[in-house]
Parts: structure tokens; sequence; C-alpha cells
């Protein structure tokens, strides 16, 4: 793994840095408050090849990876105007769909994935499983008849539903056992959903976190499927033999790239907000010199921008070995940049609105917003503990409590 920049993902960032600085945080927030969604910085982000930079060329894409999906999110972040999507969609979505898929569905996708004219939601969490995926309840069963399949059960937490053209649904075949507290004969399954299915409903979940995209809670009623919305498809996946190990490689396709463009988005975060209270502490001031020179000042913002550099070394390396198609020491490299890059993101998103005092809580600098949005960084998609549980047992070798 190169530790320094090849000069092709030097001038991708700054690039996407110069797109990202004629948007700007303005141009969120102001989407924020008007309710709608910045589908022009999407748009241009698509026409520059940007949206699909990870997926394959054949279909569409960049022929890159999650290294150079990273690196988007990451400058665009930095400047003020994340799109959270590019998490979902491209990254999870379109990584399982290009490694998963049925040729049928790699052209359906991957080509409109890539140009930004249709999204696709990720739906995995559900009320009563939360980290627990051997406790999910959405189950699949074929109708004899038709071969179609039967989808029932619920998901929250689900990112961007209202405006995806479909939802990529975690479900299972096989028998849940209560007494273990566990589905039993876990089977896991990937389902593309369309919107507008019957029986498929949304709510949207009221959060105190401003974004674009709204959370919402699914709720899915006997949907009916064709045969060829299970991802992969095929006689001997649909009917469950090998289906278990396909399930769960694809599982695991799409949550590495997650992991790793979660870490993208807090390090974006992470930055932003210490460029504005850099920016600030060089400028204000109180006595004879600008605050910046009191290490009282300058020493937290020094030790936030080594935790954000730090974090960044282990997201890249996460991203190389996941783009290498080493998924085991991509699962545990991608747990260990999300955890660094959320703690990192919190401590920067802190000091900064420190070092403003009172004005860090002013809507004039924008970051008092980011206070609640930098907590989402240790929350999701996997929460610091259960990345510490990971570790502690994966990794160090320790008996589980769970």
């Amino acid at each position: 793994m190169p530790v320094i920049e090849s000069e092709e993902h030097k001038a991708l960032r700054a690039a996407v840095a110069a797109l990202g600085k004629r948007y700007g945080r303005d141009y969120l927030t102001n989407a924020v408050s008007s309710g709608r969604h910045p589908t022009e910085l999407w748009a241009e982000a698509a026409e520059l090849g940007y949206l699909g930079v990870n997926l394959p060329e054949e279909y569409g894409g960049g022929g890159g990876g999650i290294s150079e999906l990273s690196i988007v999110l990451e400058e665009l972040g930095a400047a003020g105007c994340p799109l959270l999507m590019l998490v979902v969609s491209p990254a999870i979505c379109g990584t399982v769909i290009a490694r998963f898929g049925t040729e049928e569905q790699k052209r359906e996708w991957l080509p409109a994935l890539s140009d930004g004219t249709r999204t696709m939601a990720f739906g995995i969490t559900e009320p009563d499983a939360g980290s627990n995926s051997h406790r999910i309840t959405t189950t699949a069963r074929r109708d004899a008849d038709t071969g179609d399949w039967l989808l029932t059960g619920r998901k929250v937490f689900v990112s961007g539903v209202d405006t995806a053209d479909a939802t990529l649904i975690v479900g299972r075949t096989g028998t849940g056992s209560a007494a273990e507290g566990r589905t039993g004969n876990l089977k896991p399954c990937l389902f593309i959903v369309p919107r507008d299915t019957e029986g498929f409903q949304r709510h949207a979940i009221d959060m105190e976190l401003n974004a674009s995209e709204r959370q919402f809670e699914l709720v899915l009623d006997d949907v009916r499927l064709p045969a060829g919305a299970l991802v992969g498809g095929g006689p001997s996946h649909a009917s469950g033999s090998g289906g278990e190990d396909a399930g769960l490689l694809q599982l695991f396709a799409g949550l590495n790239p997650e992991r790793i463009m979660g870490a993208a988005f807090a390090i974006g975060m992470g930055r932003y907000a210490l460029a504005r209270a850099v920016e600030y502490a060089r400028e204000r001031t109180v006595w004879k010199v600008p605050i910046g020179a009191h290490q009282a000042i300058a020493h937290p913002l020094a030790q936030a921008h080594i935790e954000l550099e730090m974090a960044r070394l282990m997201m890249q390396k996460a991203a190389h070995l996941c783009d290498a198609g080493d998924d085991i020491g991509a699962g545990e490299a991608a747990n260990m940049a999300k955890y660094a890059a959320g703690e990192a993101c919190v401590k920067a998103v802190d000091q900064a609105v420190h070092t403003l005092g009172g004005n860090g809580l002013t809507r004039e600098y924008g970051l008092a917003s980011l206070i609640t949005a930098a907590r989402v960084s240790r929350i999701a998609p996997v929460s610091r503990e259960m990345i510490l549980n990971y570790v502690s047992h994966q990794t160090l070798g320790l008996p589980k409590s769970y």
C-alpha cells in the first residue's frame, strides 16, 4: 500500500475540492432549511464523473474503487457540502451489484447509479435488532406457484428512501430461534425493492438532525417481488442451497465500503470545522496578538489536525484492502478507520466551537449544527462500542460477552 498519494489521487482531490468550494456550506444549509435536496451539486458531481468513480467502466463508471470515492466524499465534506447518498447509493449498493448482481441487474442499475439519474437506498437496521444482525426478522419466502418472493418486515433509519428509485433490503430465509435470541438458520439475502412497489410503506422519522436526507421507517407487508429482485439471482441461491455463503459475502461487500465512506464523511466534517477555527484563531485578537498565538488555543487545534490525519491514513489502508478484494482485512481496517474518524471528528468540532466561543454557536459561522452531526459519526453506521467489541474479539481474540 503506497503511503504517499498518487498524482491521480492528488488531482482528483484538488478537482473535487474546487467543486466543493464553488458550492460551500451556505449552499447546503440553504437546501436543508428550504427542505430540498442538493440536486444541483449532485448533478454536477455526476456530470464530472465523481458519483460513479468506483464503478466498472463497462457499466458507465470510472473504473476506480472506494479509494477514489472516499476522496470525493472527504473533499466535499471539507468544503462544507458532503453528499450523504454517496455512502449509500454508489458505495454500498453499487459495490454489491457490481460484485454480485446478475448481468441484467448490472445493466439496469450501474449506469444510472454512475451518472446520478437513479439512486438506491439501503435498509438493514431493524427496531428490535439494532447492531445484532442475527435478530433480523425481515423474511423472504417463495411463492410456490409463481416463483415470486414475498418480503415481510420492518426497517428503521433508512436514508433517502423518499427520493431513491429503489432500496436494497437485507432480509433472510430460514427459521428463527426465539430461545437463542437469534435467527437460527440465518441465510441473509439482499433484494432490490422499487420505491412504488405495493406493500412497501415508508414513514419519516422526526429527527433533531439538520440534513437534506431524511430518515425513514419502512414497513414491508408481503411485498411481492419477481425472482430477478434477488441480488445475484440464480436457481441455486433462490432455492437456498449455498445461499448463506453468498448472502454473507454480499453483506460484507456492502458494509466495508459503508464504514470506509462513513470515515470519509467524518474526516471531511472535522476538516471543515478545523479550518473555520484556524481561520478565526489567526484573525481574532483580544489582547496584543491573535488568539491562535496562545498555546491553550493552538495546541488543541494542532492535536485535532493530527488525529484527523491519522484517521485518514487508516481510512486509506481500509480502502486499499477493500479495492484489493481482501474482505477480511478490509473489515478490520474499515472498522478501525470509522472509529478513529468518528472520534477525531467529534474532537475537532468541539474544539472549533470552543475556539470561536459565543460565535461558535451562531448561524453566521455555521458550526453549531455540526455538534449534533458529529455525534452521528460515533453512532452510525455502526456504534463505537460495537467496533470495540469487534476489535476485542476478532483482532485480540478475547471472549465475547454477547
